[in-house]
């Protein structure tokens, strides 16, 4: 891990005696690109407007390199941000709209020449310098807009939800830039978004927000496959969530009761009474036949509805207590030949290990 930029301690805001943030402790390390995600409200915003200077928390130290900022104003911070609208000056063309910063900072004229060439030549823009916001798309305009905040070589780049105004298509090639932009710059990226899947495609860790709290802190892969709680794990991606009873656990063994059912899992965990298993929709496998089932660890359940999502199938089962549940299945000519019928009686089971179990909330 790489030196560490920005220490937030215990910070805390309020909005007229209303919690927005409630004791906020993090670290972000120099080059690292993180993510800020949960749902609207949580307070992810807000922290990216404490790091810019545009409000002062109630309460709590922001530490840019081991100094305390709290009361340095915004020009002063070397931090940029890229906002949802963009903000570009629409009177203005592209190398201008770049220029702005460095014109404030009375750059000489040769110098802001070729540091706006070679920023609008890293966003594939060069051909563009001399159009005004409104003659480019979509993507070009926020293209320019990180043109403008990395020429100013900041210390770290705020990105508020600055993809969401794309489509889908734009969204997921601007996905892909924006990480290799990154990469390339070496500049910390702090974006904020709740889209779990571009929160997991473009990040190097990933900060779980919910209600002003931090939920939890990790690689995209920690947050998925070992979620700390119900939130995360049904925030970030699909979750067939089972709540248990607990029978009996004893040397790395446990056994749990599901409506008549008994499970016996393996957990290193120690949980008392209750306890939730989680299954991703990827890790059920399928069977019409009980006996091509190689566990004891099933469910059974009737077929009702089949989803098409192009690569892959999503099979909507009904369990024998009524519960519905979501099994997953890459689609091919094989799968296609499985020939599922809907109200058919299948057999879901997963793999040992593949499970999550989560403590009684």
């Amino acid at each position: 891990m790489n030196k560490k930029l920005f220490t937030l301690k215990d910070l805390c805001k309020d909005y007229e005696n209303t919690p927005i943030l409630k004791n906020i402790n993090l670290d972000i390390y120099e080059g690292e690109f993180l993510t800020l995600l949960g749902p609207s409200g949580c307070g992810k915003t807000t922290i990216l407007r404490l790091l810019a200077g545009f409000e002062n928390p109630n309460s709590g130290e922001i530490i840019l390199q081991e100094k305390n900022i709290n009361n340095i104003p915004p020009e002063e911070r070397e931090i940029n941000t890229v906002f949802q609208s963009y903000a570009l000056f629409p009177h203005m063309t592209i190398f201008d709209n770049v220029a702005f910063g460095l014109k404030m900072k009375k750059t000489p004229k040769d110098e802001i020449k070729k540091e706006v060439e070679n920023a609008l030549t890293m966003v594939k823009l060069s051909k563009h310098s001399h159009k005004k916001p409104h003659e480019l798309s979509g993507g070009q305009q926020q293209r320019v807009a990180i043109a403008r905040a990395v020429v100013n070589k900041p210390l770290i780049l705020l990105l508020d939800e600055s993809l969401s105004a794309l489509d889908y298509k734009l969204r997921k090639e601007m996905q892909i830039e924006l990480k290799m932009l990154q990469r390339k710059l070496g500049i910390t990226f702090l974006f904020v978004t709740h889209d779990q899947e571009e929160a997991l495609s473009m990040s190097d860790r990933i900060v779980v927000m919910n209600k002003g709290k931090i939920e939890q802190i990790g690689t995209p892969k920690e947050i998925y496959e070992d979620p700390k709680n119900l939130f995360v794990a049904q925030f970030i991606g699909e979750a067939n969530c089972f709540e248990t009873k607990i029978i009996e656990q004893q040397d790395g063994l446990m056994s749990l009761q599901y409506y008549e059912k008994i499970f016996h899992l393996k957990s290193k965990k120690i949980l008392t009474n209750y306890c939730t298993i989680l299954i991703r929709p990827e890790d059920f496998r399928v069977e019409k036949n009980l006996e091509d089932v190689k566990t004891n660890n099933y469910f059974v359940g009737e077929l009702e509805n089949i989803i098409y999502k192009g690569t892959t199938i999503d099979l909507l089962v009904k369990l024998e207590d009524g519960k519905e549940v979501i099994a997953s299945e890459f689609y091919n000519e094989d799968s296609d030949a499985l020939g599922y019928a809907i109200g058919s009686k299948l057999y879901l089971y997963w793999v040992d290990g593949w499970e999550v179990l989560l403590g009684h909330e």
